[in-house]
Parts: structure tokens; sequence; C-alpha cells
């Protein structure tokens, strides 16, 4: 299963919208390196109205949202319930499911690929910022001065992303830096400004490399890394000393962080793909079905099977 494209966001978008591409599209766009748009969430929501939630799924870019409105954002491991104004980061990396409480939606969301803010263009590396790092819950309610803030900017890009101007993608990507860097000024100190001490660093890099694993994305891909030892061996340290070290920084253990992990994706495996399941049991690095089912059940009271249904 491959992250969904670019070509079918705008698939789905236009079959939803009954709208031909071109209406969607920025002109000139193809010229560009990399890809970059931006919505009216209100405009979307109400033709839309049948289909209000928007489910994670497998995202092969970013996506940034001010959405005004009573939601709730639904993580693997925390439900966040927004009143009013909320500034939301979307990752590939992070699963995540934004449900909307009532029907008064409004706001923007523009959508980037990787390659739109290169390092020779922007200076920037998305994955190394704190706002794009994996493990985060990126969502933050936002005073009505800071949404209007926001709000300016969206509009903005709004009204360039159609005009004629030679460099106006130049002039996005710093509109687009610009809401980046307003994200991570909302965030804890402690999140923009980590201790770099040993412990940190080992718990940092256990999470980014417990991300590399995922997303399975055909059944012949197998996960690496299965076991506590073999993340201690991959970080060159010893399993105890990991162990001690995530129960300090996260309260779970290392070998509860990976089945946490793998529950995920084994969820979105079985409800996003039609693979059997001992080809998912299999991919996820169980040598028996019944090894995978027993776990499966224990994390979740249910079957693989009655989960699927």
């Amino acid at each position: 299963m491959k992250p969904t494209s670019l070509d079918q966001f705008y698939q789905e978008a236009t079959t939803a919208l009954d709208t031909g591409l071109n209406a969607l599209l920025p002109p000139d766009i193809q010229k560009e390196i990399g890809h970059f748009n931006v919505f009216d969430i209100q405009a979307l929501f109400h033709r839309l109205r049948e289909k209000p939630v928007m489910p994670y799924d497998r995202r092969a870019y970013y996506k940034i949202s001010l959405i005004s409105g009573h939601n709730r954002a639904e993580y693997a491991d925390k439900v966040i319930d927004i009143e009013r104004n909320a500034l939301l980061f979307a990752t590939p990396k992070v699963p995540y499911h934004w449900v909307p409480q009532d029907p008064a939606q409004a706001g923007h969301f523009c959508i980037f690929t990787e390659a739109f803010l290169l390092p020779a263009k922007s200076g920037v590396v998305l994955d190394e910022l704190p706002i794009f790092k994996a493990g985060g819950h990126p969502v933050f309610q936002v005073s009505d001065e800071e949404s209007a803030e926001i709000d300016a900017l969206f509009r903005k890009m709004h009204r360039e992303i159609g005009s004629n101007y030679a460099y106006k993608y130049d002039l996005l990507r710093t509109y687009l830096l610009e809401l980046i860097h307003i994200g991570q000024k909302l965030q804890p100190v402690t999140a923009l400004y980590p201790a770099h001490n040993a412990t940190t660093r080992v718990s940092s890099l256990f999470i980014e490399l417990l991300e590399r694993q995922f997303p399975i994305e055909t059944p012949q891909q197998k996960l690496q890394l299965r076991t506590a030892k073999d993340y201690a061996d991959r970080l060159a340290v010893h399993v105890n000393h990991l162990n001690k070290v995530l129960k300090e920084h996260t309260g779970r253990t290392t070998t509860e962080l990976i089945g946490s992990r793998v529950i995920q994706e084994a969820k979105l495996l079985l409800k996003q793909t039609n693979w059997n399941i001992s080809e998912i049991s299999d991919s996820l690095g169980f040598a028996e079905v019944a090894h995978f089912s027993n776990f499966f059940k224990r994390q979740t009271s249910f079957s693989p099977g009655a989960f699927r249904l």
C-alpha cells in the first residue's frame, strides 16, 4: 500500500466536488519543483457535508490547517478536544483523524511536498524541524487574535497562488515558512530546545528508528526491527539501559512502545488494505498467524477478523 499521492488527492477531490482538475490546480504548478496548494475549508466542508471526517490516509505530503469550530483530533494514544480555533500540522509520519463536532466549520489548509521546501530553496529540512518530529501531536489551540493573524497569512496565500507574478512560488515559500515558525513558537520551550544529554538522545533516536519501520506498503515488506534487543543493538546500547531510558522519558517500556506502534499499523492494514490476515501477520514480523491473533486480541480485545468487519 503506497502513501496517498497528490494525484490520488486531486482525483478524490474532483470526484467529490464534481469539478474539473484545472479548477483545483494552481496555474503553472507544473513548472515548479515540488507542489503547493491552498484551500478554503468552509467551501469544501459544505460541499462534502456527507463526509466530514478527515481520516489519516498515509499522505505522501504535508498539510497545515487553521480550523475554526468545535472539533476533535484523534491520535493512536491521545484525543484532543478543540472548542474554537486550532492550528494543525500533519506529517506523513503521524496518523490521526480530525472529526468535526458541529457543522459550523471554517478556516484554510495548505498541502505541500517535501520537494517544495528543498533546503536549496528554503534552507530547511522538514523532518528536522521540531514541529514535524515523529512522536508528537502538533495540534495547537489558538486565541481569536492569533487565529486572525494566521487567517490573514492564509488569505495572502490564496491571493498569491492565483496571481501571474513570476516569482509567486518563492513568495509562497516565504508565507509557508512563516506559518511553520508560528507553529513552532506555539510549542513548549522543552520541545523547541530539548536537553541534549545522552538519555534524551537515546530516547529520541529510538522514536525515530521506530518510525522509520513504517508504513508497511506491500505484503512483501517486513519489519526489520521487531524486539527490544533489535533496537538496542542498532542503537549500540544495552537493552536494559534502553528500557530504563524509555521508561523515564515516556512512562512505557521498550516492548510496550514497539507493541503500541505495531498494533497501530496492524489496525491500519486491517482497515485500509485487502491483504489477508496471514500477509499482515507476516509483514509485521510474527512467525505464526496465531501469535499475531493473540497479540492483537490482548491489545484490542478483538480478533483481527472481528476488527476488520
